[in-house]
């Protein structure tokens, strides 16, 4: 190409300048807070529809408007300074347990709650969000960095933290160690022991089998979590006559028997082998023993006011005032995700959980009552991040059904996870855009990545053929069992090692603040309760609140 003529080199010089710049933009450094690159409408993938607009929250207020922010900086410094701090004694104890509730994953269950409420959902806040006092607790097992159910469980419920895989006993028990769990000085007693010993009605409810892991915390000692019945011991090479399995333990042992309310998943390990239950679920104990029948036997043989049920209805018709123990076994395995559960015949953890309230709190000594939202960690191991924000919510309007049945001036409610997970909550997607749903586009390979997502775990996506990132647009994000992307490759995804937070209400409930080791969560919950050798570790609650002043203007 020739050289322009005299006449037009200025226009050419300018089309140079102008390519150039255009190259230079073209050619930005990625920067991750670029607003084209934070902008969901200029990196949305074009097969993924455009998020929702965003719409004002708050009963037509403009949250462009700082006035807005200020009266809603004004609201919470105001609800500092009117907190009480309520000193008496905690007559009842309530703690919720969201296994593998990270704090990723109550982040991600408050949007999930305020979107399925038609609002754009970073705004809400779940049951326990709104408790006066948090704090963090520290996860790790004596031998491990990353914790299991099973020496959570021993640390929140027993005060003492102990190995991977074992439960109720202390570090000197090796996993799967017959002998050593033997050993009496090695057993690690929990608040429910404490409380029955005080005269409190107990309580356990679960979504998981009743033997899993963590409801075990509250009544067994054994050094394998995985003996769930003796056939589980056998299976491992033990003696099951020595060392007895999670479900005798329950039905057989001194704390077990004695817990009022028992109610979660997990028939099988209660009925011999080859017996199929009311849902034709098959049984896999080998020694012959109905350990459900054998608890009816025993309660009635006590003249105690009890029952048995195993399902929705039963457990409707259980009249609170004239039952004092409580059998509740609604599934042969774990019982089903909410989003999958036959609502016609399975009870809601709030069902559940309100009729505990209601039995345990008959005994004017008070109760002790342990829940457990447990099929968040089973949805996250499988990646399935619907499931798990849902499960999440569900243990939110189980802890709204306490609140609404007890008195904060003498119950105390903990809130709590055992151990986090890998799923991450990330991205730059716009405000109220689906939070299960597509997050943006990459600004490398111009594909597009969730907003939910994992370190490790069965939703890895394998590249295309032609080595390009798996193109997720591709997927059904709407399926509820979905496996939301992992960057490794597992067959279950790993728990996290980070903190986890701690919600409170009731006496005592600023003790939980702060970051702290996990088993100090049942030492200050029995000081709470001035049950155990806790309740002499410091004065005596005393019976009044303390409310401070408040500045003027702010009332």
């Amino acid at each position: 190409m020739g050289i322009p003529s005299t006449s037009l080199r200025p226009c050419f010089a300018v089309a140079l300048l102008l390519l150039a710049l255009l190259l230079a933009t073209d050619a930005r450094p990625n920067d991750p807070m670029d607003p084209l690159l934070i902008n969901d409408d200029y990196r949305m993938h074009p097969k993924i529809s455009q998020p929702r607009k965003r719409s004002i929250p708050t009963n037509g207020r403009d949250e462009d408007d700082a006035s807005y922010w200020e009266d809603v900086a004004k609201g919470i410094l105001s609800d500092h300074l009117h907190r009480q701090y309520i000193r008496g004694v905690a007559k009842n104890v309530i703690m919720f347990l969201g296994d593998g509730m990270s704090v990723p994953t109550v982040s991600a269950a408050r949007v999930y709650e305020g979107q399925l409420n038609g609002k754009p959902g970073e705004e809400n806040t779940l049951s326990f969000e709104k408790f006066p006092f948090a704090g963090f607790s520290k996860t790790y097992c004596v031998d491990h960095q990353v914790a299991d159910s099973a020496c959570t469980a021993t640390s929140y419920l027993g005060g003492v933290k102990t190995n991977l895989g074992v439960i109720g006993v202390t570090g000197a028990v090796k996993r799967g160690n017959c002998t050593e769990s033997l050993d009496m000085s090695t057993h690690v007693h929990s608040i429910m022991k404490w409380a029955q010993d005080a005269g409190k009605s107990t309580g356990v409810v679960t979504t998981t089998r009743i033997t899993h892991a963590s409801p075990t915390g509250a009544y067994g000692h054994v050094a394998e979590r995985n003996w769930e019945s003796d056939a589980d011991v056998v299976a491992s090479g033990e003696d099951p006559d020595a060392c007895s399995d999670i479900a005798e333990q329950l039905v057989r042992g001194h704390t077990g028997y004695k817990l009022n309310v028992i109610m979660g998943g997990g028939r099988k390990n209660f009925r011999p082998k080859g017996v199929l239950d009311e849902e034709n679920f098959e049984a896999v104990r080998l020694d012959g023993v109905d350990l459900i029948e054998e608890w009816t036997k025993k309660k009635a043989a006590d003249g105690s006011a009890f029952k048995y049920v195993w399902n929705k209805e039963d457990l409707a018709g259980v009249q609170s005032e004239t039952t004092d123990y409580l059998l509740g076994l609604f599934a042969g395995d774990h019982m089903d995700y909410n989003l999958k559960a036959d609502h016609d015949k399975d009870p809601s953890l709030r069902e559940m959980t309100e009729k505990a309230i209601e039995i345990l709190q008959k005994n004017e000594n008070g109760f002790v009552l342990f829940v457990e939202g447990g099929r968040v960690d089973h949805a996250h191991h499988d990646t399935m991040a619907h499931l798990a924000v849902d499960e999440t919510v569900e243990m939110a309007k189980a802890v709204q059904a306490a609140v609404d049945k007890t008195n904060e001036a003498d119950t105390l409610i903990v809130v709590t996870a055992d151990h986090a997970h890998t799923m991450s909550y990330a991205g730059y997607p716009q405000r109220g855009h689906p939070i299960l749903h597509i997050g943006g586009t990459s600004d490398v390979d111009d594909l597009p990545y969730s907003t939910l997502s994992y370190a490790n775990g069965p939703g890895y996506k394998h590249p295309m053929s032609n080595g390009d990132r798996y193109d997720i647009s591709k997927d059904d994000m709407n399926d509820v069992s979905y496996h939301y992307p992992g960057t490794v490759p597992l067959g279950s995804e790993t728990h996290g090692g980070d903190d986890v937070a701690v919600y409170a209400r009731g006496p005592w409930s600023e003790l939980f603040t702060g970051s702290f080791e996990q088993n100090f969560i049942m030492h200050a919950m029995c000081y709470a309760a001035q049950i155990g050798p806790a309740a002499s570790w410091g004065p005596t609650p005393r019976t009044r609140a303390l409310k401070s002043d408040c500045p003027k203007g702010l009332n």
